[in-house]
């Protein structure tokens, strides 16, 4: 077909046009494959999300290692900074440990489990865990979908 006068070239009506990145969302869009483990081209959504929720709840974590530690929960009072610094390095470790594998993910449900057990310790952590624990599942089963329908729809385009 022949160019549009004021824009690009039109393509037919089954075929999107290719979609341009700018400087800075490529950027970013690099970056967060590179955090979450992707390569050249192995990408997982999944493994992006789940990088992302553990990430921020490391942050939450180490905050209520130091509330434990403020309100003098135990006795004495460094266990509970040995506690959220503890659960920050349990954090950690999937964080590591996914970029390589699916081991990070299968530790992030161990986080999340431990994560409500300091709802026995703290009853306002028990919601930050449920809150956290939502957004992990919906992350996970999302994550899982938009991979499944990515393979599908390459296997789609080298099927042409």
């Amino acid at each position: 077909m022949s160019p549009a006068p004021d824009g690009p070239a039109q393509t037919g009506p089954e075929e999107e046009p290719e979609l341009v990145l700018s400087p800075s969302e490529r950027m970013a869009h690099n970056s967060a494959l590179r955090i979450a483990g992707g390569r050249k081209d192995v990408t997982s959504t999944q493994k992006a999300l789940a990088s992302i929720v553990l990430g921020f709840e490391l942050i939450i974590v180490v905050l209520i290692g130091l509330t434990l530690f403020g309100l003098g929960t135990f006795e004495p009072r460094e266990l509970g900074l040995y506690i959220g610094g503890g659960l920050a390095l349990v954090i950690v470790v999937a964080l590591a440990a996914m970029r390589r594998a699916r081991v990070g993910i299968v530790i992030g449900w161990a986080v999340h489990a431990l994560m409500l057990a300091t709802g026995i310790l703290l009853p306002a952590a028990a919601l930050v865990g449920l809150l956290f624990t939502g957004l992990w599942v919906y992350c996970m089963i999302k994550g899982a979908r938009i991979d499944r329908d990515r393979a599908a729809w390459i296997a789609a385009q080298l099927g042409r």
